[in-house]
């Protein structure tokens, strides 16, 4: 039975060379007008601070992410609203809870709680008064298993009581609770740790790489997954990525000669029929959702050519 294929698409939260954040919204929003009904979805990212994602170095308008996220809700209503991700370390899980569950009710169940732990998040964290010393890795995936434990007793119990060794509530309210509750994607590859919260926790795992690499990405959570007894299958299998796509391969490469990749998702370059190409191996892994973000970005050509042209190929599989 072929499968249905989910495209979402990334909008890149700090600005490049001089643009402010309000013109960076206008972008996006300009974007959006331009391919509204041709993604599923929208991805905000979770920084406060440059660099920027995409070109060059010079950030100097930031985003926020829940808060574009509430805003672009209600101006698109055709589209799904995701966080890619929302760093956890930055966040009160509790309070992620109830933001979660607010944007849900009132975006009628459109909302997905992507959530990390916040590789990326070491000077924004110090910088932001969370503390001098950002947490090691395998402490910050600890806390993120307890919040996610947080966050769903507070979707589905009220009031909610939880005693961890990093976070506790105590009859937390969460009222409206969100019917149903949103997926949680959980964006981590660390084959020891992150992978097995994904396996107890998640709804959707995000991680990239290359084929070979997801392959066994994918083989450590199938393992991780038997171990604690959940089902390998009912995990949804996204992946990132950055996009330079053009009527010719020569256009392209040019168009992805202007990515520097600071965060590293795999960038796929080339016509519609070669990015689709590209793409096909990770669908036959099992992919069912990727989320692109497009290197010429506030140029909306390519984000329509992949809609028109890359997306139909893949969407029935």
């Amino acid at each position: 039975m072929p499968r249905e294929i989910r495209f979402g698409w990334g909008a890149p939260v700090r600005a490049m060379d001089d643009t402010d954040g309000s013109s960076l919204g206008e972008q996006i929003i300009g974007v959006l007008e331009q391919i509204r009904g041709r993604f599923d979805s929208v991805w905000i990212s979770d920084h406060v601070h440059p660099p920027i994602f995409g070109r060059g170095n010079n950030a100097i308008g930031v985003l926020e992410c829940l808060s574009t996220v509430s805003y672009l809700a209600g101006l698109f209503p055709d589209f799904d609203f995701g966080t890619m991700v929302l760093s956890r370390p930055l966040r009160n899980p509790a309070m992620v809870a109830k933001i979660g569950a607010t944007l849900q009710t009132l975006t009628k169940g459109r909302f997905i709680l992507g959530l990390g732990s916040g590789s990326n998040a070491g000077n924004e964290y110090a910088a932001y008064g969370y503390g001098d010393e950002f947490p090691k890795a395998a402490v910050r995936v600890a806390q993120t298993a307890e919040a996610i434990q947080i966050i769903r007793q507070m979707w589905t119990t009220s009031p909610a009581t939880f005693e961890g060794k990093h976070y506790r509530i105590r009859e937390a309210y969460c009222e409206p609770r969100p019917k149903p509750p949103p997926p949680i994607m959980i964006a981590g590859a660390g084959e020891g740790l992150a992978l097995r919260v994904v396996a107890q926790f998640a709804d959707w795992s995000n991680f990239g790489g290359d084929s070979d690499s997801f392959a066994h990405k994918l083989a450590v959570l199938r393992k991780h997954c038997e171990a604690v007894g959940r089902s390998y299958d009912e995990i949804v299998k996204t992946y990132l990525l950055l996009v330079a796509v053009a009527n010719t391969e020569a256009e392209a490469e040019h168009i992805a000669q202007t990515s520097s990749k600071p965060f590293g998702p795999r960038l796929i370059t080339g016509t519609p029929e070669q990015v689709a190409a590209q793409l096909q191996p990770y669908i036959e892994l099992g992919v069912g959702y990727f989320m692109s973000y497009f290197v010429d970005f506030p140029d909306p050509a390519g984000s329509i050519l992949f809609a028109e042209e890359v997306i139909p190929q893949l969407r029935h599989i």
